[in-house]
């Protein structure tokens, strides 16, 4: 079989501050007509530059030292790194189309959703604005869009991030493409979302015999879509194989080591593998029966608990939100985001908050912590009312709970030293004498979290995604809190990385003795973290049930098909 991409020996690398980082080292594959690749690895291992090199959209910093890239459809290959960049545009969204891993960004603001997608056609293949636009329509029934119309006339902020993701997928099919790359396409999404976009191009892939290569850090997930899968560690390719093959019978310990790190559903781990401890394979093998918590354990925990005092009681809690239907409307809007929630939560305990985009387990969270305004109900912390605590008294009562952000990235000031913005809620709640004590205590902190003293003077620029995420969990703990809320706090992180970050968070809450609501949209991440679990729907819980029962004992629908909506590659790890 002839390949309709074939990349020979292809090097990237990006230039910075007078260093250069080599981004792609040297990597050769080939991608055959209607097949699937994954490639998978960590943050910086080099899937995204690959995948940009192809379709040469590099930022400035970036160039491609050596290698080639060549596309055959119907002809001669053609060496795509030999085109002008007028001939490349001819390529590039018609031959080869891609789809960006932040569906919030890929789309322009200030166009509707269906401008977009016409003006690729009636580009690239010279359609009329009629024809273009019924066409878009076509395309947006295919994505499953259930009001076709409304969302082309729609603008990207009106509409969910699922649907902005089937927007980005009709965009790249529109111009009926020989190879589709989709980078990370359904990170941000739930797992009900993430279902349907997997199912849609899978379906999309067999109607039209496209070539695919997914991109993802989660094996499990590139298990539902691709045929063989290539593994990146470092910018090379460490393994790469038929992919029911990389599953049974991983040979690289990078590889085993991500198929390891998620959280697995069948069973829970008193602690999760990270990458390092497979660079010792007979150790990670050994220790994995005692690793395992068995059902006696978790009911003498769930026992212990249970004589804990009640530290938070949430009685009927409602937020609503009022909008107009448009800019023109006088007539509101009123959405029940959380609507009559209860429930109790014991000192020392996790009760995990889980459910789809939209169902409200943030806006419970922030109104816990008043940073959203309640319609009605009660939050009482240690037997106090906070709904009716002035502003001074809940200022104070703050230094007790804190929350830790789902975005490490927007949740540090960019100005602020990470350890200035660590001593800041200490100066703000005057906390400790002077500077000197709040600096002994920051640099305990970052040693806590792991990162070292140097990290004090340098800016959040200078870390990465998961050292950020640490960086805000050691800020929540400069307060010394009870409790926490923990709000998609490793959505945003790859697998490795949230392995590490939630074995943090255990290890911290045995340490302090804190109590966690840890919100996800992640069954399995929720059940790994939580003692009980709460699951949301339509702002409402619809069931909260023990952990280790949520596989085998739940008695809502909602909840069963939250679980099968997991994809089922993700399932076997």
């Amino acid at each position: 079989m002839d390949s309709i991409l074939k990349i020979k020996n292809l090097s990237t690398q990006f230039n910075s501050d007078g260093q250069s980082v080599i981004a792609v080292d040297n990597i050769s594959f080939d991608l055959y007509q209607g097949e699937a690749i994954g490639i998978v690895g960590e943050s910086g291992s080099g899937k995204s530059a690959a995948a940009l090199s192809i379709i040469r959209l590099l930022p400035n910093q970036g160039q491609i030292t050596s290698g080639e890239i060549y596309f055959t459809n119907n002809a001669q290959p053609i060496d795509l790194l030999s085109l002008s960049e007028n001939s490349m545009r001819d390529y590039r969204g018609k031959e080869i189309s891609m789809i960006f891993q932040d569906p919030m960004t890929s789309l322009n603001p200030v166009f509707t959703c269906g401008s977009q997608v016409s003006e690729a056609m009636r580009l690239h293949l010279k359609l009329n604005a009629a024809s273009a636009k019924e066409k878009t329509l076509k395309l947006f029934a295919d994505a499953k869009m259930n009001e076709p119309l409304r969302i082309y006339n729609s603008f990207p902020h009106q509409i969910s991030g699922g649907q902005k993701q089937r927007v980005m997928i009709a965009m790249a099919m529109s111009c009926n493409p020989s190879i589709l790359i989709a980078d990370e396409p359904t990170t941000s999404l739930d797992v009900t979302v993430q279902a349907k976009i997997l199912e849609l191009m899978n379906e999309l892939r067999s109607t039209n015999r496209m070539s695919m290569i997914f991109i993802s850090h989660d094996l499990g997930l590139v298990a539902e879509i691709a045929d063989r899968i290539l593994v990146m560690h470092h910018g090379k390719i460490v393994e790469q194989g038929i992919t029911k093959e990389i599953f049974l019978n991983p040979k690289h310990p990078y590889t085993i080591g991500l198929i390891s790190c998620r959280p697995p559903l069948n069973k829970r781990l008193r602690r999760l593998p990270v990458i390092n401890d497979f660079l010792n394979i007979e150790k990670a093998e050994k220790d994995e029966t005692s690793n395992i918590i068995s059902e006696s354990e978790a009911k003498v925990r769930a026992k212990s608990i249970s004589e804990n005092p009640i530290i938070l009681s949430v009685k009927n809690l409602s937020v609503q939100f009022n909008h107009k239907r448009n800019f023109l409307s006088r007539e509101d809007q009123t959405i029940n985001a959380v609507d009559k929630v209860s429930f109790e939560l014991r000192e020392g305990e996790t009760l995990g908050l889980v459910g789809e985009s939209g169902c409200g387990k943030t806006t419970l969270g922030k109104a816990i912590l008043k940073l959203i305004k309640s319609a009605s109900g009660e939050v009482i912390y240690m037997g106090r009312n906070m709904m009716h605590l002035e502003k001074e008294d809940m200022r104070i009562m703050r230094r007790n709970i804190q929350i830790i952000f789902q975005d490490p990235y927007s949740s540090l000031n960019p100005r602020l030293t990470i350890g200035y913005a660590i001593m800041e809620p200490m100066k703000v709640h005057l906390l400790y004498f002077n500077d000197r004590e709040r600096r002994e205590l920051t640099l305990e902190l970052l040693s806590k979290v792991g990162l070292p003293a140097d990290s004090f003077n340098r800016y959040p620029h200078q870390f990465s995604g998961g050292e950020r995420q640490r960086i805000c969990i050691a800020r929540a703990l400069s307060l010394n809190p009870k409790l926490i809320v923990c709000d998609e706090c490793v959505s945003s992180l790859d697998v490795s990385v949230q392995a590490q970050v939630l074995n943090l968070l255990k290890q911290l809450q045995d340490e302090f003795k804190l109590t966690y609501i840890f919100i996800s949209h992640d069954l399995s991440v929720v059940k790994h973290m939580s003692d009980r679990i709460a699951v949301m729907k339509n702002g409402k819980i619809v069931e909260i049930i023990a952990a280790e029962l949520i596989n085998s004992s739940s008695s809502s629908e909602y909840t069963k098909n939250l679980i099968s909506s997991i994809p089922k590659g993700m399932q076997k790890v």
